[in-house]
């Protein structure tokens, strides 16, 4: 039985350590940031509208995605934010589906989804099951400021932009608790690993 598992978290919550140990298992990942790369390249359908709309000023001399100016543009005008969503979003969701289709024709049982904004992007019509990775919003704070080096007031902004944790917690399948060590939550995706192979 084919099976897509969506794992998501919240920002500094740990999700792209989990994403790597479920890949050292042998699991195939299929990162949505990834794909909101490559349907942006040079060339690409995806970039030719992002240039239609918000000009030649988005792309580097060389013709790619000036990632830098085009974060400015949309952080600081939420319609332009949505406007870019509606470019990017069906594109990366079609990419993804076609990873995992080609995965699942190679003869892949179970596809992992890494999606940061799966609840957010309403998203869990494309996934089986639902694994959240949850720290307090103590720890999520800390980890944010120490990341990206900036104050608690900036981490605390980043962080309410998407959904509440408790709320991701509550509407998921399995919870990875990694508020405390590494081992611990080790321990738990270990634990994870073993109910989806037993699903295989």
């Amino acid at each position: 039985m084919k099976r897509t598992i969506g794992l998501t978290g919240s920002i500094a919550t740990g999700k792209s350590t989990v994403s790597q140990w479920l890949k050292e298992a042998g699991f195939a990942v299929v990162d949505a940031d990834i794909a909101a790369r490559k349907v942006v390249e040079k060339g690409t359908a995806g970039l030719e509208e992002i240039r239609q709309h918000f000009g030649e000023t988005v792309l580097t001399k060389e013709g790619e995605l000036n990632r830098g100016k085009l974060g400015k543009i949309i952080f600081e005008d939420a319609e332009k934010r949505t406007l870019l969503n509606q470019i990017v979003h069906p594109k990366v969701k079609a990419y993804m589906l076609k990873e995992r289709e080609a995965l699942f024709e190679a003869g892949e049982t179970i596809v992992i989804f890494d999606i940061p904004l799966l609840y957010e992007s309403h998203l869990e019509a494309l996934v089986d099951q639902i694994v959240v990775v949850r720290t307090s919003r103590e720890t999520e704070i800390k980890r944010l400021m120490a990341r990206d080096g900036i104050q608690a007031e900036a981490a605390i902004q980043k962080i309410d932009t998407q959904m509440p944790i408790e709320e991701k917690e509550q509407r998921a399948d399995f919870v990875i608790d990694n508020d405390g060590s590494l081992e611990k939550t080790k321990k738990q995706v270990d634990h994870l690993i073993q109910q989806f192979k037993n699903f295989q």
